[in-house]
């Protein structure tokens, strides 16, 4: 049995020394928009597009921090109230007039959901129909609960013009407040780390794409050049699917708005995107229960697997083989007194530990939760079977009162 064991926490080891060496280091938080040069030269015009649904409690902070953007220059907010009961749309005009910014808010009442449409990206079709009036060089796709530091905009568009991007995308800081996001929230931001590594996503030569989905930022030209949103919208996880449809477009320096001679070269076939992590701005949504977290991740995990059953398998044999094996080593170790067995174990541990602590530090959390990642990966991994087995029992995708079918294309 002690072999046995020891054979598991030598691979383990193994992997974790693969992760941290060859996987894109994912652990780190480098890759962070704030640290961008603000400075433009030139001044697209650009188009936000919110989809809101009963958002009427937060409205007047984060659509407040949207209109007040420091932005210099042309900016219009586009907000499609989508079929809300809770007066979202009152609420957004009163937070234009308080702001002086009327003229700036467009709202639009958002019509039946058509099928083969998910909620939110037929929401976003709507408001990109209606911004396109002002032939936008980007358009800007937010959550309705993000509240945008003042420098945002700016700050986005100017990575997209100095580095010639077809999209930018940050992943603004979650919400840790209450136990539950303290000890989940930051695990879940690395987890997404380390399936879409920032730094891989970032290279115009390697095929990986993703974005967040509460603040990104988009050439009108690439997203004429996809197809437009419709060639997403049944996605449930519809950022990922819009930067992966970008970075796998044929990119044109000739016609992107604003070309920058020493922008990088892209591999044949390739857009442009960049993703990374955001310190100031922020969402606002609240996960200050296990349910609440435990719904959002059940919501998508098993979409992330593809709907495969074999992926999921994977996912069930894998999870426990890299984050239970080592700690697992050091309490058996240490009651058969096999110090051979604790002390790798151990090993394992403090690499993961180490891998994880960058993001505990960047959301402010107390240094010791890096320790606790086996058990977070231990819910994690109850999540991502539960995900299957709503899909399975025709309960999955469900979000803002709605339950959106699954698709083999999506």
């Amino acid at each position: 049995m002690g072999v046995i064991v020891l054979g598991l926490m030598l691979l383990s080891l193994t992997i974790w020394l693969g992760l941290l060496c060859f996987w894109g280091q994912f652990w780190r938080t480098d890759q962070q928009l704030e640290v961008t040069e603000t400075q433009l030269q030139s001044l697209p015009v650009v188009c936000a597009v919110v989809p809101a649904r009963n958002e009427a409690q937060l409205l007047p902070t984060t659509l407040r921090s949207l209109l007040l953007q420091d932005y210099p220059g042309s900016f219009n907010v586009f907000l499609v109230d989508d079929r809300s009961t809770d007066g979202t749309a009152n609420f957004a005009e009163k937070v234009a007039h308080a702001v002086g910014k009327p003229q700036q808010l467009h709202i639009i009442s958002g019509e039946a959901l058509p099928s083969g449409w998910s909620g939110k990206l037929w929401a976003v079709e709507q408001g990109i129909n209606s911004a396109s009036k002002f032939t936008p060089d980007y358009f800007l796709l937010t959550d309705a609960d993000i509240e945008h530091d003042p420098g945002n905009l700016r700050r986005l568009v100017a990575k997209a013009v100095q580095e010639d991007l077809d999209l930018v995308s940050v992943m603004v800081r979650l919400r840790c407040e209450s136990f539950w996001e303290k000890l989940l929230i930051p695990a879940f931001v690395f987890f997404f780390q380390k399936l879409y590594p920032f730094r891989w996503v970032n290279n115009p030569n390697n095929s990986t794409g993703a974005a967040a989905g509460g603040s990104i930022l988009i050439a009108r030209e690439a997203l004429e050049r996809i197809g437009g949103i419709q060639v997403i919208r049944q996605a449930l996880i519809d950022d990922c699917a819009l930067a992966q449809a970008v970075k796998k477009s044929q990119g044109d320096k000739e016609n992107t708005p604003f070309p920058m001679p020493n922008a990088p070269c892209p591999m044949p076939n390739q857009g442009r995107i960049w993703l990374g992590l955001s310190s100031l701005t922020r969402s606002l949504r609240a996960y200050d229960s296990l349910t609440t977290i435990w719904d959002m991740v059940a919501r998508t995990a098993y979409t992330q697997l593809n709907y495969s059953p074999l992926l999921l398998l994977g996912t069930l044999v894998g999870m426990p083989l890299i984050y239970l094996v080592s700690p697992m080593c050091v309490i058996l170790g240490a009651v058969w007194g096999n110090w051979a067995i604790a002390l790798t174990g151990l090993l394992g541990w403090l690499l993961m530990t180490f891998a994880y602590y960058p993001t505990i530090r960047f959301y402010k959390c107390s240094p010791w939760l890096a320790f606790s990642l086996p058990a977070i990966a231990f819910l994690y991994t109850l999540m991502t079977l539960d995900s299957a087995l709503r899909h399975w029992q025709g309960r999955g995708g469900a979000w803002k009162g709605r339950v959106y079918p699954s698709s083999d294309n999506l």
